[in-house]
């Protein structure tokens, strides 16, 4: 059951990720880039979730699914402290 909410939220982050990206391409929103660059960070870190979970249970790999969490949301505070007029 936990591979099934693992596959959702990397399918619903992954979503986001598709619609922020055109949504930008049509309007030229800076925050929109941004945005999406940090959802289709969390689509990989969910991604990551699913293979460290059910894929290789015994291996630990928190080491790498955390920076891209990290990254992911200091990409969207850089575009929403720096880059919005």
């Amino acid at each position: 059951m936990s591979a099934i909410v693992y596959l959702l939220c990397a399918g619903t982050a992954f979503a986001c990720f598709v619609l922020l990206l055109r949504g930008h391409r049509r309007t030229g929103v800076p925050l929109l880039w941004w945005s999406a660059l940090c959802f289709g960070g969390f689509a990989l870190d969910n991604l990551l979730l699913f293979v460290d979970r059910i894929v290789f249970p015994a291996v630990d790999m928190a080491v790498y699914r955390r920076p891209v969490a990290l990254v992911s949301v200091a990409l969207l505070l850089y575009g929403m402290i720096w880059k919005t007029k």
